[in-house]
This record gives C-alpha cells, structure tokens and sequence, in this order.
C-alpha cells in the first residue's frame, strides 16, 4: 500500500502547502500518542481539531468530512464513497450539520485517508472539538424563489476565513455558525451560536439580520438579536470579535456551562454586545468585502434525453412532485429533495447516485440537507419523470 506521504503529492490545490503540513503532523501526533510521549487529553484534542472521533469500539474512529454549507460534487461523493470502501466499512452517514461521516477506521490510517480526500478538496479539519464548526446554510440558497439573495458565498467565506485561524483551535466549546435564505429560517439560526438571516436595507444594500447565543441540549437558549442589520462587509469582522471574546471570557472549567449561550446569559446581551464592538476595534480587518459570485454553480449543458416516456407509477410520481421537488427561481429547473433513511447511504448507493446525477442535473453539485438528505439542483422539467423512474430504481 502506498504511504500517505505518496498520496500528498497528488494534492493540488492552493491551500496544498497547509494541508500537507496538517496531514504529516497528524501522523507524527499519533506515533508520538502510540510511543506515550503526548498524554491522552492533549492527544484527543488534537485529533478531534482534525476531524478524527472516538467510538465505543476500541481501536477505532469515526471520521467527520467538513463540507461548508453542504456543498458536494458528484467527483467528491464518488472519492468519499472510494474511501469508506478502503478504509470503513462502506457505508456514509450524512448528518444534520451538512457533514458525512465515516466510521470504523483504524487510528493509523486516518493520515493517508485525509491525504486521499484532499485530492478532491475535502477537509477534515476544524470538523470536531473545540473549534469554529461546519458552517450550514440553507440547502436551497441559490436556488430557492422566496430568497433575499444567494447566501452561498457568505457561508464559504466564513468556512475559508475561520478554517486554521489560531484563535479558533482552542476554544472553551465548539461554535456552530448557520445561514438561513430568508425569514422562514429553513437553517435553524436561531439554535445556533451564530445566526444570519439575509436583509436587504432601505438602500437595497445587503446585509443580515444577526443572531447570537442560541442552542438546544440540556439548557435550551433561543438565540438573541444582535444587529437588525448588519452590513456584508461587517460579517467576517462581527463574527471574528465574537469568537475571540467568546475564547477570552468564555467558561473554561466547567464543560457544561462553556457554550457561547452561557456567557450572553450570565453577563447579558448589551454587555456582550459592548465587548464585541470593543474587540472590532482592534481587528486586523475592520471591513472584509465578499466575492457574492464566488460559489455561483457551474451548469453543464448536456444533450436532450430521447422523447421516450419512460415507464412510471403515475400515481407515485405525482406524489413525488409535489413533496420532493419545487421550481426553482430560474425558471424551467427544478430542486429535488432526496431522502435518505436516517441518512445512511451505502457506498454503491452513493457511486449510483453520482451517476444520475451526472445525467440528469446540469450542476453537478448539489446538497446535503440539514434532515440528512440531498437536494440536486437544475433539473429539467421534462427530465423529472427520467429522474423519479432512475432513483425508484436504487430506492
């Protein structure tokens, strides 16, 4: 078998120089953790910045996959199906949080896996601990008729700006970030540590209406308004100051009472608010323009499918076509929910849909839904029965 440090070189990406760096200090953690020269706390915070989570079953991993806002190619999907076949036990769990994840996989290996998924521009890291988490959105942004405004970019600019910063590695608790399209709140901000809603303001400048502080678990908090509008340009700098006074007054002893939501309810919101604006005043980046195009889909134009009728329940797929799909903004294509059962999908499922996909979809990347399921995009009207008659096949 090849060593991980052979798959490295077929990394090619701009970020290539980090990542490498990131997978060979891995490897040597761990050989150190196996040699007793790093004690288990330090170890286990370590990998879990990288993605790697321990299960019941010892000797073993679960492996978190960090796709920002849900965003998946059918290229990815393929290489993530590929590596649970090598590593795991080929199976793929997509979450509520719009990650995948792989279980089963022996500590050792966890380096050269990595080094694998970064070929395809698939990151491990910052995925679990302590860290600045996934950043979800809702699965219809770009698409989805009843939008303020496309909040991809946003979300991917958070992802990618946050990703390796040293102030976000060593947090008291993790920070979960949402993006929801519009005020129907499809993303939940409102359960989030931080929450955007996107505003458009009397001058039809955009900005976000701005959450903080919510979440479930033992101690449910509604998230409270900090900005009725917040300019874009003031997205990445608000957030910044917030985590950074969230990592220097955040709770550091007691674990239960170390999310963000604690903090805002022991000192309360406008004192919050006011160690935030004092923060902004110290960032490197006080303003921080957002490319809105960056993360636009790239249609592929594909030849008509034959005037075929292909042989279908009609019964069942009128059914589908009202619950599993919607017009899109653009108009002639369609958004089409896929379930997936408690959002367990096997490797040659997946490889199957990847396949449909293709066909079917003129983007070849789509989402994975925050109830675990997908949502393809740009889909034909006249290529729906096709679809329903190729997914009824793979169930």
């Amino acid at each position: 078998m090849q060593s991980f440090r052979t798959e490295l070189e077929l990394i090619n990406h701009s970020t290539k120089a980090l990542v490498e760096k990131d997978i060979i200090d891995l490897d040597k953690k761990i050989r150190e953790f196996k040699d007793g020269k790093i004690h288990e706390e330090k170890f286990r915070s370590l990998r879990l910045a990288r993605g790697v989570y321990g299960q019941r079953q010892q000797g073993v991993q679960m492996i978190r996959i960090k796709l920002p806002f849900g965003k998946i190619s059918t290229k990815q999907l393929r290489r993530i199906a590929e590596i649970s076949d090598e590593y795991s036990n080929g199976n793929l769990h997509l979450t509520t949080r719009q990650d995948i994840q792989i279980h089963h996989v022996s500590l050792d290996k966890t380096p050269e896996l990595w080094a694998k998924l970064e070929q395809d521009e698939i990151t491990l890291r910052e995925a679990c601990g302590n860290t600045v988490r996934n950043v979800t959105a809702s699965a219809e942004a770009g698409i989805d008729p009843n939008e303020v405004f496309d909040v991809s970019p946003y979300a991917y600019s958070l992802f990618s700006y946050f990703l390796r910063k040293p102030f976000g590695q060593e947090l008291g608790r993790k920070i979960k970030i949402a993006f929801s399209n519009n005020e129907n709140d499809t993303a939940f901000t409102f359960i989030h540590d931080l929450g955007f809603i996107p505003k458009l303001n009397s001058k039809k400048q955009r900005g976000f209406k701005v959450l903080v502080g919510g979440g479930l678990g033992a101690q449910p908090f509604l998230a409270q308004v900090a900005h009725e509008f917040l300019p874009e340009e003031l997205l990445i700098p608000f957030t910044e100051a917030t985590i950074r006074v969230f990592d220097r007054h955040g709770e550091r002893v007691s674990r239960h009472k170390a999310r963000l939501k604690y903090l805002i309810h022991k000192i309360g919101i406008e004192a919050f608010l006011k160690l935030v604006k004092e923060e902004e005043k110290a960032l490197l980046n006080t303003v921080y323009p957002i490319d809105p195009t960056q993360s636009d889909s790239i249609l592929q134009f594909k030849n008509k499918l034959p005037h075929v009728s292909p042989a279908i329940d009609e019964f069942k797929y009128n059914q589908w076509l009202r619950t599993n799909t919607f017009e899109q903004k653009q108009k002639g294509y369609y958004g089409v929910y896929i379930k997936v059962l408690l959002g367990n999908i096997s490797s040659d499922k997946a490889r199957e849909l990847a396949n449909i996909i293709d066909v079917y979809a003129l983007s070849d990347d789509f989402r994975i839904t925050i109830n675990q399921g997908f949502l393809l995009k740009f889909v034909s009207k006249e290529e729906l029965p096709f679809l329903f008659a190729e997914l009824s096949k793979i169930n």
